[in-house]
């Protein structure tokens, strides 16, 4: 919806009308002196200065409109009154490239099966702050929290394997998620960290970091990723292993249980999509939501307008004159 932020500028108009009723004193003198006005013919400065104040008048027009602050209301976004942050700590370390999982019957290695079901709980937020994490042999904020959610599932979406690293910092991982919410007031704060191995990197440990998460009051659910048995064949035959067999649970427990989350194992994308739908119930997007509606400011349209009009008019005595040079050479 188009708006004006303040629309009773808009009296400014009719400012050069009334300078232009005003009687002219005995003295009066142009108010504006142009050397290029003496390059047109008698005809052309006749008509320039027929027209000469009504481009000036427009001109004032646009910049009075530009005062008036114009701005575009997008469609209303649903807030909290009571914030809900929530950070996404995805893995990207070498084992998530591991193919023991299947999306729509065909074989998908755990990254991408995490990116189909993440989205669609990306979705299901609406009005809670969602951030974004990625961590392998470091971790750092991909997407800082936000009501943005296509943003968030934009940077999930370009998130490749080898970004970070090849190994898996979970100390580091939750450290950075509890420094982020250090600073926040007056909000849930819930860490959501999915992982398919241990912690092998780092600048901090996972006891260290879950110390510092408690301290700052964090709610930490984990998520365990891979499968627990898939076929492997090789110049023996085909074998059962356990591609799941570096998964720390009991580490992935013991954060979740002491700052008040909870464990998930997900061994397949049924159990993943499960385990979402369940902390959909855990933690439950705020009733009574308020709407807020994005601004994006006009003022710049008006404003190039008057400028260029301006120029225009300033220029045309001297434009004139050069079109009828170029005519009289032909």
């Amino acid at each position: 919806m188009f708006s004006f932020e303040w629309p009773w500028l808009a009296l400014l108009a009719f400012v050069p009308l009334l300078v232009w009723l005003l009687p002219e004193t005995e003295q009066a003198r142009p108010a504006l002196r142009l050397p290029t006005f003496k390059l047109m013919s008698g005809e052309q400065q006749t008509q320039y200065r027929r027209s000469f104040p009504w481009l000036w008048f427009i001109v004032w027009l646009a910049l009075v409109g530009a005062a008036m602050r114009p701005q575009w209301l997008g469609e209303p976004i649903t807030v909290p009154q009571e914030g809900r942050e929530i950070m996404i700590a995805v893995d990207l370390s070498a084992s998530m490239d591991e193919t023991d999982m299947r999306l729509n019957g065909l074989p998908v290695n755990r990254l991408t099966m995490l990116k189909y079901v993440l989205q669609d709980f990306i979705d299901r937020r609406v009005g809670d702050r969602l951030g974004l994490i990625l961590f392998a042999d470091t971790a750092f904020v991909q997407t800082p929290l936000t009501f943005d959610r296509e943003t968030v599932k934009q940077m999930l979406d370009e998130a490749v394997l080898g970004l970070v690293g090849d190994k898996t910092a979970i100390g580091d991982a939750l450290g950075l998620a509890a420094k982020r919410f250090k600073d926040k007031d007056d909000s849930n704060r819930i860490l959501i960290l999915l992982t398919d191995g241990q912690n092998t990197a780092g600048n901090i440990t996972p006891r260290e970091a879950l110390e510092v998460a408690k301290q700052t009051g964090i709610k930490v659910y984990t998520i365990g990723i891979g499968a627990d048995e898939m076929e492997v064949r090789s110049f023996f035959g085909t074998r059962r292993v356990n591609p799941s067999a570096d998964l720390d649970e009991r580490l992935l427990t013991a954060i979740a249980t002491e700052t008040g989350g909870q464990y998930f194992r997900a061994k397949d994308t049924q159990q993943l999509t499960n385990i979402y739908k369940i902390l959909d119930q855990m933690e439950p997007v705020e009733d009574d939501p308020v709407q807020l509606r994005p601004q994006q400011a006009l003022f710049y349209w008006p404003l190039a307008f008057a400028l260029g009009l301006s120029i225009l008019i300033s220029g045309l005595p001297m434009l004139t004159q050069v079109v009828g040079g170029f005519k009289r050479a032909q």
